[in-house]
């Protein structure tokens, strides 16, 4: 398969953006035709994942300029797992936001918009080139604004000032260390800026650079303590929205994190310190303020928080042990936070509240649904043998191989505080009886619903639960691909012999 492959996930997203654009009114059309676009670009992103699991790292020079001049794509392993599981989440909320976006929406270009939010997720996957991370970030960053504010309402306005204030703050921080960085190496090529920064004559200079990394990419995957502004927006928008943000906009800050640390600071003991004191902090003021919560967005939106702590702490520890639980981690987390704010969205809509007080009687009045939305509630506290059980093991096994104690301790202590978190929303939600709720007009929302409508709702929370149930019970095949992504992160030469061709 031809290397330029690697530009054919960006050219569908691009492509069903344009054309959803020239039928700017048919809103029909543009639900439809956004399903099957998705659905292509899943079956690329397999094909693309398929040629760099069979032939290695595959990289790109646009306008045939060597390396390190022009720009860079690379499909590493981790890479293209990103861009596959962007697919996933991509093909699934669109199946989700037929059925719950209203016309008026649509009529503002929501799905147009959603296919450029996607676009620029996976062009920052793909890009190996310093630069273009910030404009594909920008990108992500224009588009996501406008799905939040898309309809105008108060609620959503408020959460989008936040939202774009912190993250365009974090924006210039990074161009700032971009700019330092080229300064001090003259390249902005990630392999090239790898070989060239170990000879940098002063390394504080150095360091310098990777905590403005870790503050802009820190901000972007809300940790501690550049993570208020997600708890104010990611309950704002309309549930289709939360589920993307919520799945895939924070891990897009842990993927920089992960690429940028791994193989321009990899050996630097100091700057994984600072790393594992900001994981621990995450841990604890997300999963503290978990418990207080009573709206169900803003409870998964503090334990997105604690969860992101847990993957932050095992790049502090930076073992290949560690690496391997954090990018298990990173792909049952997209699957099962996007996942959890459909249900929270459906639940909405069946009762006409996201407060956990005043909601109850669900088992009791569906079953059956009722038990398709545990699926995901466990997974994410990791009851074994569901998919959050095994990296979590990892990241703790890793923590205490490295004598890490004290995070390694703080995962558990964020994982109790996960599992109380859940029982009590089971308990109140789900379990409790409500007498009271049935009366509500929009508790018959669902028994209204045609068969058509339904399947919107239920099919793409019933593929992503099964997704969940194959990561957790079909780990043996996940976890090599976690394996392979950790070694090649592990030894940088393996990224910058792709880049320039060279042979190890």
């Amino acid at each position: 398969m031809n290397e330029n492959f690697i530009f054919v996930p960006l050219i569908i997203h691009l492509a069903a953006a344009t054309i959803m654009l020239f039928a700017w009114g048919r809103i029909k059309f543009q639900r439809w035709f956004a399903i099957l676009s998705n659905a292509a670009a899943l079956i690329v992103a397999s094909a693309l994942f398929g040629m760099v699991w069979n032939q290695g790292i595959v990289t790109v020079q646009s306008g045939g300029w060597k390396p390190p001049f022009g720009i860079t794509m690379v499909a590493d392993t981790l890479a293209a797992s990103l861009v596959l599981l962007t697919s996933i989440v991509g093909l699934a909320v669109s199946i989700f936001a037929a059925g719950t976006i209203i016309p008026q929406r649509v009529k503002y270009g929501f799905f147009p918009i959603l296919q450029i939010l996607f676009l620029g997720l996976c062009g920052a996957f793909l890009t190996g080139d310093l630069f273009s991370l910030y404009v594909w970030f920008e990108i992500i960053i224009i588009s996501s604004f406008v799905l939040l504010t898309i309809g105008g309402e108060k609620m959503q306005l408020e959460g989008a000032v936040n939202y774009f204030t912190l993250n365009m703050l974090s924006s210039l921080i990074f161009l700032t260390a971009i700019a330092i960085i080229y300064g001090i190496t003259g390249t902005l090529n990630m392999a090239d800026v790898a070989m060239k920064l170990p000879l940098v004559e002063h390394p504080h200079l150095v360091e310098v650079t990777a905590i403005f990394f870790l503050a802009g990419f820190g901000t972007k995957a809300a940790i501690f303590p550049f993570y208020f502004w997600l708890p104010s927006s990611y309950h704002t928008p309309p549930d289709a929205v939360s589920a993307v943000f919520g799945g895939l906009l924070t891990k897009m800050g842990v993927y920089a994190i992960i690429r940028v640390f791994s193989l321009l600071y990899a050996d630097n003991a100091l700057i994984s310190e600072i790393i594992t004191i900001a994981a621990g902090c995450t841990i604890l003021a997300g999963g503290a303020a978990a418990l207080v919560q009573n709206n169900l967005r803003r409870l998964f939106s503090y334990l997105i928080i604690c969860h992101i702590g847990f993957m932050i702490a095992g790049i502090g520890i930076g073992s290949v042990l560690a690496i391997t639980g954090v990018i298990f981690y990173l792909f049952h987390d997209i699957i099962v936070k996007t996942n959890l704010f459909m249900v929270a969205g459906l639940t909405h809509r069946m009762t006409g509240t996201s407060s956990i007080r005043d909601l109850g009687g669900i088992y009791d009045k569906y079953p059956m649904l009722a038990l398709l939305m545990a699926v995901p509630l466990f997974s994410l506290v990791g009851i074994p043998p569901l998919s959050g059980f095994w990296p979590k093991i990892g990241l703790i096994s890793a923590g205490f191989t490295d004598h890490k104690w004290i995070i390694s301790g703080l995962i558990i202590l964020g994982s109790f505080f996960t599992l109380i978190a859940i029982a009590k929303l089971w308990a109140e939600v789900f379990w409790k009886p409500s007498k009271e709720i049935y009366a509500r007009p929009n508790f018959t929302f669902w028994n209204k619903l045609g068969v058509k409508r339904k399947l919107l709702y239920l099919v793409p929370i019933g593929f992503l639960a099964a997704l969940s149930l194959f990561i957790g019970l079909g780990a043996g095949v996940i976890e090599p691909v976690a394996e392979r992504v950790a070694l090649e992160l592990s030894d940088t030469m393996i990224y910058v012999n792709a880049v320039f061709k060279t042979k190890q």
